[in-house]
């Protein structure tokens, strides 16, 4: 055997060695984060959520079990939704989406949702004598990430223009500003801002306002963080993922070349985070399909997949009429669970019913009449940064 032979299969072997370490990563990676998602247990939080804001504890979104096996007691649905006819995937057409038209925003509008937001953020006011160079924004800007929540920096040309976000990415240094606003946010999915970070980002503020010779208005911080406890303790009490189960009969499979060709036969789209996802015209990303079981579905690894059962999850405050995007998901999981041989059922592997679907899409209506009432409406920007 040839120099020249030992040296392709050496490399041969590395390249292949190489692809199975990347492989065994990656499911590694997004074999963690689905145990996560799945694997903890919870109050329900559809039908307890007063008791869960009173308690204080932040929950993760699931779909709380109890509910579910209230469920059990009731008739089982058949395989198909009602008015859905068993199809081949080439056939599956769409379901309506929403928010079809982009409507530019109005400055006015874009002002009242700065007023709203305020109640959600700790906001320093910033008035100089002179204007403020952008150009002195530049390290202020660049500790976006550095006080534990996300930080933001609203900035008024004049006294009487409206209020423009400022980034790093479009500070070009140029011009000043009459005001500023240096925003930290109250509340994220992992929970309330400390009083440690407000402090912190208080101090960078004052260092800030040293540097370019201007005054400040800073809120107090003991009651600024009871604020973000209290806004905290209400997003865990709507913090919900519905999530509605199809797993196969007597022990079978299902394919992963079956399970993509039917989800982009039905506007699904295979995306890096291990789940196919469903968009609106706008972007928006309705309802996802994952793995009901651990390993994600990646592009390398569907040929040779097979699971016992696929997931359609609908991320309550994250996403706009909810009811109608629930509808939207049901339908499409009535095809699945047709055209895979399948059955819809809870976590605890028991047939759903059509009542208690109905009861789920009820909830999951009063969770977002919730979210509105508190000027927090789902799918909404001031709910796509609190629910992240």
């Amino acid at each position: 055997m040839s120099d020249l032979q030992i040296s392709l299969i050496a490399i041969g072997i590395v390249v292949v060695a190489g692809v199975i370490l990347f492989n065994w990563m990656q499911q590694r990676r997004y074999r963690r984060g689905a145990e996560e998602a799945f694997e903890r247990k919870h109050e329900d939080v559809l039908l307890g959520a007063d008791e869960i804001v009173a308690e204080g504890g932040r929950v993760e979104p699931q779909l709380g079990r109890e509910m579910l096996q209230e469920f059990q007691a009731e008739p089982s649905i058949g395989l198909t939704e009602p008015g859905i006819e068993p199809i081949e995937p080439t056939e599956i057409s769409q379901p309506d989406a929403v928010a079809k038209v982009v409507t530019p925003v109005p400055a006015e509008q874009k002002t009242a949702e700065v007023d709203s937001a305020s109640a959600m953020d700790y906001i320093v006011n910033i008035r100089g004598e002179a204007l403020i160079a952008a150009s002195d924004l530049t390290e202020v800007l660049r500790r976006k990430f550095d006080f534990g929540k996300s930080v933001y920096w609203l900035g008024q040309r004049d006294a009487g223009a409206s209020w423009e976000e400022i980034t790093i990415e479009g500070n070009d240094g140029k011009g000043g500003y009459a005001g500023l606003k240096g925003c930290l946010q109250f509340v994220d999915r992992s929970g309330p801002v400390s009083e440690v970070s407000l402090s912190e980002f208080c101090d960078m503020a004052k260092n800030f306002t040293a540097h370019v010779n201007a005054a400040a208005e800073f809120p107090d911080i003991r009651q600024a963080h009871a604020q973000a406890v209290v806004l905290d303790q209400f997003c865990a009490g709507v913090d919900v993922m519905v999530g509605i189960n199809i797993i196969s009969k007597d022990g079978g499979a299902f394919t992963g070349t079956k399970i993509r060709a039917l989800a982009e036969a039905s506007g699904l789209k295979l995306e890096t985070g291990g789940a196919f996802s469903y968009r609106d015209e706008n972007g928006a990303v309705l309802f996802s399909l994952n793995n009901f079981e651990s390993t994600p579905f990646l592009p390398d690894n569907m040929r040779t997949l097979t699971t016992h059962g696929v997931t359609f999850l609908l991320d309550v405050p994250r996403v706009k009429n909810g009811e109608r995007v629930f509808d939207q998901m049901m339908h499409l999981a009535g095809i699945f669970s047709t055209t895979l041989g399948g059955m819809l059922v809870d976590d605890n592997r028991v047939s759903l019913t059509d009542s208690g679907i109905a009861k789920i899409k009820q909830h999951l209506g009063s969770m977002q009449a919730m979210m509105k009432a508190r000027n927090i409406p789902a799918g909404g920007e001031i709910a796509l940064r609190l629910f992240a």
